[in-house]
């Protein structure tokens, strides 16, 4: 694999500095931001963005949260996987493996840069692939979610259900997602708002769910709801009082805030901003 990237002017952002580049992997380039600490270094950290039009709605959110972690003395990239945002190739051949590996090439380059542990920080189905990278990597890991998805089956269901609303609409036979996944399965590739999703792709995402890193990590999980006094859901607090109880230290916090992710506007969250960089290490 080459070694050296392919880099643009520095820029400034809301007084901080930003570094864009191209970062080389086995299957070409992925565009790439990064965002310096100021001051005295504190960490890293690596932003995994979320599925389809999630990381469009939460480019906003992100680029606050990375300038945030940056004004505070966190290094931050951003990288745009495998045939999303400014990245080489289509959608279409995109897989879920491809994209685990990108978030590994990502977090080797942060490691090797900053000499330090790198946080990795998802959002959505980010998360899964946070914790499916740092799986294969079989070593302890630090984790922050966002709104993690705990389980890609019902994601992709979620997300073929978009297309049968699209169809009702057009005025179409009514389908359910069974034949949405046999025609997938059939053509090999799908259109679903927009995206060309492939059948290699939807298996990947399929059979992923957020399995427990490896023991010894250390995990900070924030969910996003509508109103003050609402618990954690019942899910996710199953799911992180069996990560502690099996060696991966697990802390939950809740926000109030729109759900920028799928606002049909773009929005914004700032007591997120503030209780991500709030929770984290000191």
């Amino acid at each position: 694999m080459p070694n050296n990237e392919t880099r643009f002017p520095c820029r400034k952002a809301d007084s901080v500095s930003v570094d864009a580049f191209y970062l080389p992997t086995e299957r070409g380039q992925r565009f790439c931001v990064l965002h310096p600490a100021e001051g005295t270094r504190r960490g890293a950290v690596l932003y995994v963005h979320p599925f389809g039009d999630e990381m469009n709605k939460s480019r906003r959110m992100a680029a606050l949260q990375a300038r945030a972690f940056a004004r505070s003395g966190w290094d931050v990239l951003q990288i745009d996987l495998y045939g999303c945002g400014d990245s080489c190739g289509e959608f279409r051949d995109a897989t879920w493996e491809t994209w685990i590996g990108d978030v590994r090439t990502a977090w080797e380059w942060m490691e090797r840069r900053t000499q330090a542990p790198v946080w990795l920080w998802g959002l959505r189905t980010g998360c899964l692939l946070a914790v499916a990278a740092a799986r294969a990597r079989a070593a302890p890991a630090q984790l922050l979610f966002w709104q993690p998805v705990l389980s890609g089956q019902r994601y992709l269901q979620q997300f073929l259900r978009t297309r049968l609303a699209g169809e009702a609409i057009e005025g179409q036979a009514r389908r359910d997602t069974a034949a949405l996944r046999e025609a997938l399965a059939r053509d090999g590739v799908l259109e679903v708002s927009g995206y060309a999703l492939s059948a290699d792709l939807a298996q990947g995402m399929n059979t992923a769910w957020l399995e427990m890193p490896p023991r010894g990590s250390e995990v900070r999980w924030i969910e996003v709801l509508p109103h003050a006094g609402q618990p954690l859901s019942e899910a996710a607090q199953r799911q992180a009082a069996l990560w502690n109880g099996d060696g991966c230290r697990t802390s939950t916090t809740t926000t109030v805030g729109p759900p920028f992710w799928q606002t049909q506007e773009i929005s914004e969250c700032p007591a997120l901003i503030a209780s991500t960089i709030s929770s984290m290490p000191q």
